[in-house]
């Protein structure tokens, strides 16, 4: 299967997640991503999901030197993107435990008595 989609559809969530935690930058953000499991994720992924997060209003980026030299784009979180992290938590949360009890908990007709399917 390609996790591609399924990916895409959680990562948002993942990077707001990340960013709540205290302003931060790309490579932090790539670096905690993969500390976590997310070793697919590169830049060519990372910076197009920031991008649509600022324009949706749910982070904001400003540009300061860092202390190494370069001038980086930090990202903090805005009150709308917080809100909008705690309802993509909620649901998230819904959707993976509906799933899971589909895909590991639910017994086979054979395991109650009943004959298999």
């Amino acid at each position: 299967m390609d996790d591609t989609q399924l990916m895409k559809g959680i990562l948002e969530g993942c990077v707001l997640g990340i960013i709540e935690k205290g302003e931060t930058y790309g490579y932090e953000i790539l670096s905690e991503l993969e500390r976590v499991g997310f070793d697919d994720v590169g830049e060519g992924t990372l910076y197009p999901v920031l991008t649509r997060l600022d324009k949706k209003g749910l982070i904001s980026c400003r540009k300061a030197k860092s202390p190494l030299g370069p001038i980086r784009k930090y990202y903090s979180i805005t009150e709308v993107g917080s809100r909008h992290l705690a309802s993509f938590k909620e649901n998230y949360k819904k959707i993976t435990d509906s799933a899971y009890k589909v895909l590991f908990q639910e017994e086979s007709r054979n395991d109650k008595g009943g004959e298999n399917l």
